[in-house]
């Protein structure tokens, strides 16, 4: 966390995100700055998706509410209950869409 090269690149990706979702850059969460290590990782937080839910919402033409719900319904607890946080599965989230 400490690389030069690690924090610019984490810094642009937070500029990025905050401009194209229309939101400051302080309500970006960690995980939309970051990667998996193959990149596949088909799970995000409900904070990320929570900050999607406006975009997506115009794109599908979809009320805001109606997309709020179908990440809430595509939001797993986690595994056996205890180990990890929740997460948004979005290839299930993007098929209910």
């Amino acid at each position: 966390p400490e690389n030069p090269d690690l924090v610019a690149a984490v810094e642009e990706r937070r500029a990025a995100v905050a401009a194209f979702e229309g939101v400051d850059p302080a309500s970006v969460p960690a995980d939309a700055l970051t990667a998996s290590a193959s990149g596949l990782d088909p799970h995000i937080s409900p904070e990320y998706a929570q900050l999607q839910v406006p975009r997506v919402a115009v794109e599908r033409g979809l009320a805001e509410s109606d997309v709020e719900a179908l990440v809430e319904e595509n939001t797993q607890g986690p595994d056996l209950g205890f180990l990890g946080e929740e997460s948004v599965n979005v290839v299930e989230l993007n098929l209910a869409l």
